[in-house]
């Protein structure tokens, strides 16, 4: 009898490769083509993974307002894609509000509970992750959301293959076990030679710009996966969902993404200009 890939880092090999390939073709194909396309299949992810929080909380006894937190997840990033950061912000505010009213339904006992981590949801998945709509919607859009998507993802493999190989001193046992300080250096060194080569060759940016994206970046992502590590070790799961082989849910795959989407987006911003 053959055994189950057993590896260090705790994941299915051969299965995370083959769905990170087939995410990233997805990605790149739907920049190469008509760019709102990216949008919409961000929006979809987005709402797997509200799916994959809610059905995680509800066994936990947090009931999360699902209307209008699903609604909200589908609005956001549409109306920061279309109109902009001051329709994104307003957008946040409405759906807060509509949170707070919808949850009144049940009466007042679990209120704070439900609507906090309603209220978290909103901030955490839409809202931050329409930022990378307002960096799509630049004329120069998906270059730029290519290259987010590329110094996040060398981000993880430089971890991931220094981690495996010379892991030996965890940032955080507590929290995240398997996550080093060799990681870390392994991300540090391979995200900021992606960002100063991708800088210079693709945008036409001084060299150090890239080295301080990918610096930051890397911050922002290893932040992204504590984060995800916290919240689950909380809720007593290992892997928000089970959709994407070898990986876990969607969450799974968006928790260095999603704060990088905001980080790109100023760092962008201030190297590149708006864009528009």
């Amino acid at each position: 009898m053959s055994e189950a890939p057993n590896i260090k880092a705790g994941r299915n090999l051969p299965a995370a490769i083959a769905s990170g390939v087939v995410l990233v073709v997805l990605v790149i194909v739907s920049l190469a083509t008509v760019k709102w396309l990216f949008g919409v299949l961000a929006i979809i992810a987005l709402l797997v993974a509200v799916h994959e929080f809610v059905s995680v909380l509800r066994s936990q006894g947090i009931h999360v307002a699902r209307t209008p937190v699903y609604v909200a997840t589908a609005v956001i990033p549409s109306v920061a894609y279309i109109w902009g950061f001051e329709a994104q912000l307003a957008a946040t505010g409405i759906s807060i509000l509509v949170v707070m009213i919808w949850r009144l339904r049940k009466g007042s006992e679990g209120f704070v509970a439900d609507v906090s981590v309603s209220v978290l949801l909103v901030a955490y998945l839409p809202f931050m992750a329409a930022f990378l709509m307002l960096t799509l919607s630049a004329d120069n859009g998906p270059w730029r959301v290519f290259v987010f998507v590329l110094l996040t993802v060398s981000n993880d493999i430089g971890g991931y293959a220094v981690g495996v190989l010379f892991g030996k001193h965890p940032i955080a046992p507590a929290i995240s076990p398997k996550k080093s300080w060799e990681g870390l250096a392994g991300s540090l060194v391979l995200q900021s030679a992606v960002g100063i080569l991708a800088f210079y060759f693709i945008f036409d940016a001084p060299w150090w710009q890239g080295l301080i994206a990918g610096l930051v970046m890397t911050v922002g992502a290893t932040g992204g996966d504590f984060i995800e590590s916290a919240i689950k070790r909380d809720l007593g799961v290992k892997d928000m969902g089970t959709i994407v082989p070898g990986h876990g849910g969607i969450m799974d795959r968006l928790d260095s993404l999603i704060p990088n989407a905001f980080v790109s987006w100023v760092l962008f911003s201030m190297f590149l200009g708006s864009g528009i």
